[in-house]
């Protein structure tokens, strides 16, 4: 265990817990939620006519999918009804597909959470890649003329070039 965690460390470990904490708390609906108007059953379900639309949005006219739907939904609606009701029964006739965003329990949790705990991730690796560059010691300087070992020098040519040299200034 890290004594002194870096501060960006303690900071991502954090918003990590916090995102963890806010999409793992079961969402509880009021009495009042439970009474659906007809739009948003409609929007909590997806026509299966090829459009992409929710049954509230499809824009076809005569929609053999999305018409009949919408008839059975306010007939169930003015049964008495609620909304989780009504989509369970739809679910039960079209399976998962029918439903316009993922449900918030079993594998389904992964399609909310994923997204968030890979930028999360990401986050963290940006972060501890940069603090390592940042502590990582600077490079020696290299000079423009590579070091030359002064035994290896012919000391005749060192006198005629430092002779020449001279002359020339």
């Amino acid at each position: 265990m890290l004594r002194n965690p870096p501060h960006w460390l303690c900071g991502t470990l954090l918003l990590i817990a916090i995102v963890c904490i806010a999409l793992l708390t079961p969402v509880t609906a009021s009495a009042a939620a439970t009474k659906a108007s007809q739009q948003e059953v409609a929007e909590a379900l997806t026509c299966q006519c090829g459009c992409g639309l929710t049954v509230a949005n499809c824009n076809h006219p005569n929609c053999e999918f999305s018409v009949p739907v919408r008839s059975k939904k306010d007939t169930m609606l003015a049964h008495g009804m609620g909304r989780t009701e009504i989509i369970a029964y739809f679910r039960s006739q079209y399976g998962e597909k029918i439903l316009s965003a993922p449900t918030t329990q079993g594998f389904n949790i992964l399609a909310w959470t994923m997204p968030f705990m890979a930028l999360a991730a990401g986050c963290a690796l940006i972060m501890f890649t940069v603090g390592r560059w940042h502590k990582r010691p600077p490079a020696p300087a290299s000079s423009e003329t590579p070091a030359v070992d002064q035994a290896a020098v012919d000391p005749d040519l060192r006198r005629r070039l430092e002779r020449e040299l001279r002359e020339r200034i």
